[in-house]
């Protein structure tokens, strides 16, 4: 992981096409925003992780089924 230190209104660049500002920074919480082009996208990590168990149960379930079909 790499670490930076940026102030409100500094960003970071990644990728050569995502930016990241500070735009606040409030006690223990700092509102970022992110620019990006419109196919890449963006989920809060908890959000991107309920994706991703969602789709290995559907993943899964999909499997059973068509085990159980191919079984007979």
């Amino acid at each position: 992981m790499l670490a930076l230190s940026r102030k409100k209104n500094e960003a970071i660049i990644i990728s050569n096409n995502v930016e990241v500002t500070i735009l606040e920074v409030k006690g223990d919480q700092v509102k970022i925003g992110i620019t990006a082009p419109k196919d890449v996208p963006i989920y809060r990590k908890e959000v991107y992780q309920q994706i991703q168990d969602a789709n290995k149960d559907a993943v899964s379930a999909d499997g059973m089924e068509a085990l159980k079909t191919f079984l007979g």
